[in-house]
């Protein structure tokens, strides 16, 4: 059974993940959206800043907000995208030549240009387009909320690389720890995988003491990043599982030692909901998508026909209308409905005569032990 460990508190989990993450240079966490991945990397900051200093440089939520659009409503025609000058996150950027350091990692994945003006701290965009007589350049591109994406990640990078680099000159000296929270949403299967791997690469040629924690709600990108560093005898970083318990204390499950399966992290959800009387309309959502997934993957037509041999074939399609019908709603999952008593009874048949056929170990999730610490 894997190791878990139980927190009463963010900020004890961040005191807990500052005391683990020195054996490896790696911690890389998946939690589902709402278990509070950014509230944690800014407990994480702030627990740094208790001995009077800084020492995280982050990735989140907030970083994106440091970059904001001017859109030039009047003129339609200077858009830049601006940088927040009071910001700690862009000192002495005219100093550290960032167009060529940013546009090693932005070629990988982006097609289009780009200019910083020190003096108004604004970015400017361009592109090359097929025209009739060749190709034209085109300035002052809006360019979109993926590729703005991909703009701030190699941004964050640049200056990754410049912490980790042995002969800088100071500017970021002051980073011990690297927090990155969820890099990829907005992003194409193909930017994700490409992401995971650039970073894999870069944590692990580290030849510096930082220590880097990740965390995702995206199964792929910690599927990647898990198989890149945190599996096998020379494994250089460790994985968990981060829930929020009914009890509103934080479980970490260690993952190091087993491949991750997000539907199989679900069923295991969807269990433990139905042990605490906790299920809510929006888990015939979840249910359903992991029919459809487990019928697609063994090449069925009907998500019913994962169903038998637990139901009768005639109940299977009795139950796959229901739940047809009752995936159908949109349920809000920050302010959830409390399942209807006859639906719960519904629930269970459906998801105890599927686990019945498909037998999952879901025990790798299961783990109570209360030690502190990682």
């Amino acid at each position: 059974m894997a190791a878990a460990h139980l927190y009463s508190t963010l900020t004890e989990l961040a005191q807990g993940l500052r005391a683990g993450v020195s054996n490896k240079p790696l911690t890389l966490l998946y939690a589902y959206n709402g278990t509070g991945k950014t509230r944690l990397s800014m407990a994480f900051k702030d627990e740094g800043k208790k001995s009077g200093g800084r020492d995280t440089l982050y990735f989140n939520a907030f970083t994106e907000d440091l970059f904001s659009w001017e859109n030039d409503l009047e003129g339609d025609i200077d858009r830049v995208l601006l940088l927040n000058q009071q910001s700690t996150y862009f000192q002495s950027l005219h100093t550290l030549e960032m167009e060529s350091r940013i546009a090693v990692f932005l070629r990988r994945h982006a097609d289009f240009d780009f200019r910083i003006d020190y003096e108004r701290f604004a970015v400017t965009f361009s592109r090359s387009v097929a025209t009739a007589d060749g190709r034209q350049t085109i300035d002052n591109v809006k360019i979109s909320r993926g590729e703005e994406r991909l703009f701030v990640w190699a941004f964050f990078l640049a200056i990754l690389q410049i912490a980790k680099d042995d002969e800088r000159e100071g500017t970021y000296s002051w980073v011990q720890y690297v927090y990155i929270d969820d890099p990829v949403a907005s992003l194409d299967d193909n930017h994700v995988v490409s992401l995971a791997t650039e970073l894999a690469d870069l944590i692990d040629k580290s030849s510096t003491g930082l220590k880097v924690v990740v965390s995702t709600h995206h199964a792929l990108f910690f599927n990647v990043l898990q198989n890149a560093l945190c599996r096998g005898k020379e494994r250089s970083g460790n994985s968990y599982f981060l829930s929020l318990l009914d009890s509103h204390c934080y479980k970490l499950t260690d993952m190091s030692d087993k491949p991750f399966l997000y539907h199989v992290a679900q069923l295991y959800e969807l269990k433990r909901a139905i042990e605490a009387d906790a299920l809510y309309a929006y888990h015939f959502n979840v249910l359903r998508t992991i029919l459809e997934r487990t019928a697609a993957f063994h090449g069925y037509k009907r998500f019913s026909d994962c169903l038998g041999d637990g139901l009768k074939q005639r109940d299977a399609e009795l139950y796959a209308r229901l739940l047809n019908l009752l995936s159908h709603n949109v349920y809000p999952v920050y302010e959830p409905t409390r399942m209807l008593e006859e639906n719960k009874v519904h629930f269970q048949t459906a998801l105890g005569a599927f686990l019945d056929k498909h037998r999952f170990d879901l025990t790798e999730f299961a783990g109570t032990q209360g030690d502190q610490g990682i």
